[in-house]
């Protein structure tokens, strides 16, 4: 276990596997290091081995130790790593076992599957553990809510809208909790969550451990990270880094008016057959949109977006996952939650803003030595990012021109598609265009969802937007890895070259501009540049600066709320600030603004229904007995009541806070009804004697 405490950072490569093939006749070779080297207690293990664990994770290798000592942490993991595991051991461990103290751990999921999800494993692996663990989700009802938080539990699995709403109704101040889990993070702050994980943190202690998980690292996280968690442990797995040797990258131009087409011409023309390929489009729209379109094309697929319906999601993702289908149609949001290791090929639709994106979408495939193809559409507006992205990578842009000497590999290339390819599919698109009834309000959708896209799409360097004008487009031939069409376009380009270039006498000759000055060289260090800032290793944005991805929501929601989360944040007040409709909101005591449905009247009237009494308010009544270890006390003429009126006594707890008013009343009630019950039986019997007599 490679740690560096000195900066925080741990690294992994994600594709180490868990079992490895000895001695090649198939058997599996035992691994060293196992949970059993990790100082887990007895009941944690047995429950660990109990569910089947032999060897962990790499996210959990890397994961528990650190928790462990109680340190905070800050992982970076996709879904399916076993990250679950990762942050529910060292909370079994500090735990240690059910008290009557109150709620300890909190665990923050942004969905209610992820949040059910999480409620089965922690009762798998902790069922040698007496502790108690309650579930509190949106949509359910709010009654059983609440007196499941009556039950004392240790744990609460919750979504952060609901948990913040039961808070402010009940005044719960979560002063006990000493374990917070922020599971899948970034999307947390994607569905706008940030102000309820602002007030909740608020209402616990400062002495809490915090591990924070997520997929990416948004900026908004990382400052999240810093204003909230002490000192975190940065936990990040490093094949998403870089690309692998064995993926081949290719560009392809094309007019915006032809993607389509082009993406036509690469899935029948250079994709192979039986082979699983990722498409990745900018916004659930454009989705829907190449979804009818490949399905008119007779090329099955299917497809996965953020808003799509859950159970929707996990057929369309078990059809890619079987081999019914070998296109999947997905947005950047969507694509974090599939982990498919055989993927053959990746096709860009949409040319991603960002270098760090890029390689988030392509390390889909060519994993565990596999090989595999990215294949990206390049339009001239998306030329300054195909520059940022060759920087990035510390690769230099091939462009195919004439005098272009073309590699064996054809790797890396940057070229055109033939364009008789691209006219027989613009010919069929255009049929489409005018006659289906599917297709052309798909296609208004898509091109109104890409305007908002380009308002949201971050820019490009200065630098690559200059090199991006003096790249001349006209002058690019076809590319590679269409070899049969070279000759053939060679011929047109070559003529319609002639036509170009040709000039009459009488127009002069114009100067040529001198490229000399420092306005078209690229600086080697940024603007922001900061020596001093370096030097300094607490600083958890300094160390996730590497890791910091940012990601573009696929529909018109997700775009507005990232706007409104980007200017929310204010890193010197380490709060999030914003205009709220105040007629709409209250301000609750850490000074957010929140709904005021959160402030209702439904806890005191379960409270009067259920006749459950707040010692607060009787604490005249209660000198006959200690105060309860909670701020409220439960009727003891239900069966629960009195279950836990035994337990308590069993266990020499001090008593739960009672109304005598209220017992001695329901004691004559019983007495009353015991009387009248004893009298019917009487009667019963003198009649049934009676008729025996009779029958004598």
């Amino acid at each position: 276990m490679m740690t560096n405490n000195k900066v925080g950072i741990v690294g992994f490569d994600e594709t180490e596997e868990n079992h490895v093939s000895g001695n090649g006749k198939g058997k599996k070779r035992k691994k060293s290091g196992g949970f059993q080297l990790m100082g887990l207690s007895y009941p944690v293990l047995k429950g660990v081995l109990k569910r089947g664990y032999k060897v962990p994770t790499p996210i959990q290798r890397k994961t528990i130790p650190v928790a462990l000592q109680g340190k905070d942490v800050v992982a970076m993991a996709r879904t399916g790593s076993g990250k679950t595991a990762g942050f529910l051991l060292p909370m079994f461990e500090k735990l240690k076992e059910h008290s009557g103290a109150g709620i300890r751990a909190l665990i923050l999921l942004p969905t209610r599957e992820l949040a059910l999800q999480t409620l089965k494993f922690i009762k798998e692996l902790g069922r040698f553990t007496n502790l108690r663990t309650i579930i509190i989700l949106g949509g359910d009802p709010m009654e059983s809510q609440f007196s499941s938080v009556h039950g004392n539990p240790d744990i609460i699995v919750a979504t952060p809208g609901r948990l913040l709403h039961i808070c402010v109704e009940m005044q719960l101040k979560l002063n006990n909790i000493e374990y917070v889990v922020f599971d899948e993070a970034d999307r947390l702050f994607e569905m706008g969550f940030s102000e309820q994980l602002t007030e909740i943190l608020h209402r616990v202690t400062k002495d809490r451990q915090t591990l924070l998980f997520s997929a990416t690292l948004p900026k908004v996280l990382v400052q999240f990270a810093k204003a909230g968690l002490h000192d975190p442990v940065l936990i990040r797995l490093d094949t998403e880094s870089k690309i692998p040797d064995t993926l081949e990258l290719n560009f392809f131009y094309c007019r915006p008016e032809e993607r389509e087409a082009t993406l036509l011409c690469l899935l029948k023309h250079l994709v192979k057959k039986d082979s699983m390929t990722i498409v990745f489009a900018a916004t659930k729209h454009h989705v829907e949109y190449l979804h009818a379109i490949l399905l008119h094309s007779g090329i099955l697929n299917t497809y996965v977006y953020s808003d799509l319906d859950a159970s929707a999601r996990k057929i369309n993702t078990a059809k890619f996952q079987a081999g019914e289908v070998k296109v999947l149609i997905v947005t950047d949001v969507a694509a974090r939650g599939i982990d498919i290791p055989q993927i053959d090929y990746v096709i860009n639709f949409n040319f991603p803003a960002k270098p760090k994106l890029f390689v988030h979408r392509v390390g889909r495939c060519a994993r565990a030595g596999r090989k595999g193809e990215a294949l990206s559409l390049v339009t001239a507006d998306e030329l300054c990012y195909l520059l940022d992205l060759h920087l990035f990578l510390g690769r230099s842009l091939k462009m195919v021109y004439d005098d272009e000497k073309i590699d064996s590999t054809k790797d890396g290339y940057f070229g055109r598609v033939p364009q008789t390819l691209i006219e027989e599919e613009m010919s069929t698109l255009m049929i489409w265009g005018d006659n289906s009834s599917e297709v052309v309000p798909l296609k208004k959708l898509c091109n109104n969802a890409f305007k908002n896209y380009i308002k949201s799409r971050p820019g490009a360097s200065r630098e690559s937007f200059k090199r991006a004008k003096n790249i001349d487009i006209e002058k690019m031939r076809i590319h590679p890895l269409f070899p049969n069409f070279y000759s053939v376009e060679s011929e047109k380009f070559a003529f319609l070259n002639r036509i170009k270039n040709y000039k009459s006498r009488n127009v002069k000759n114009l100067k040529i501009k001198s490229f000399q000055g420092n306005e078209n060289y690229i600086k080697y260090s940024p603007d922001d540049f900061n020596y001093e800032k370096g030097l300094n290793v607490n600083d958890i944005q300094a160390r996730a600066s590497g890791a910091v991805l940012d990601l573009i929501g696929d529909s018109s929601d997700m775009m507005r709320t990232q706007k409104k989360i980007e200017k929310k944040w204010d890193p010197t007040k380490k709060k999030y600030v914003a205009e709220n409709n105040k007629e709409k909101m209250i301000k609750s005591e850490s000074g957010q603004w929140i709904p005021v449905s959160y402030k209702s009247d439904r806890y005191k009237k379960w409270q009067e229904r259920n006749k459950i009494i707040n010692e607060e308010e009787n604490d005249d009544d209660t000198n006959d007995f200690q105060k309860p270890t909670s701020s409220y006390s439960m009727r003891l003429d239900t069966h629960w009541g009195k279950h836990n009126l035994k337990m308590y006594e069993k266990q020499q707890k001090p008593l739960l806070n009672i109304n005598l008013e209220h017992i001695l009343k329901q004691r004559k009630i019983k007495e009353k009804r015991r009387a009248r019950n004893g009298r019917k039986l009487k009667k019963d019997k003198i009649k049934k004697k009676s008729a025996k007599f009779n029958k004598i």
